[in-house]
């Protein structure tokens, strides 16, 4: 499976980002998908996550109210829609393939990861 993310740039706080990810290969629709993302001098942190069909999703604190997670299976493509952006949301953002069905919070549960696309909120 590769991933390619899409969509970062910048942005001034308040605004609105939407990030994709899309699959090369359709084995992802059997697995959770997920968002990470790392800023500078920090570590990786989750974001975001959805289950294989889509029916279930989970936040960080940090981002929960303000982000959406989605995917389009038809596309194979998972998208993170961020509203109301801070600068304290400035990262590389990465999305992955979970190992299951379901997805959760820990980067040991993801097995493939997208390149990263960065996001800069400015004050």
């Amino acid at each position: 499976v590769q991933l390619q993310a899409s969509g970062g740039g910048l942005v001034q706080a308040g605004g609105s980002l939407r990030l994709s990810c899309a699959a090369t290969r359709r084995t992802s629709s059997n697995n959770g998908m997920g968002w990470f993302r790392q800023a500078p001098g920090k570590e990786r942190e989750f974001v975001a996550s959805i289950s294989w069909n889509g029916g279930s999703t989970v936040y960080s604190d940090n981002v929960q109210g303000r982000f959406t997670i989605s995917r389009d299976f038809a596309k194979s493509t998972v998208y993170l829609q961020m509203n109301s952006l801070k600068p304290e949301d400035t990262a590389v953002y990465y999305c992955a393939v979970s190992r299951t069905s379901y997805a959760g919070r820990e980067l040991t549960g993801y097995n493939y990861w997208g390149q990263g696309t960065l996001v800069t909120v400015s004050s």
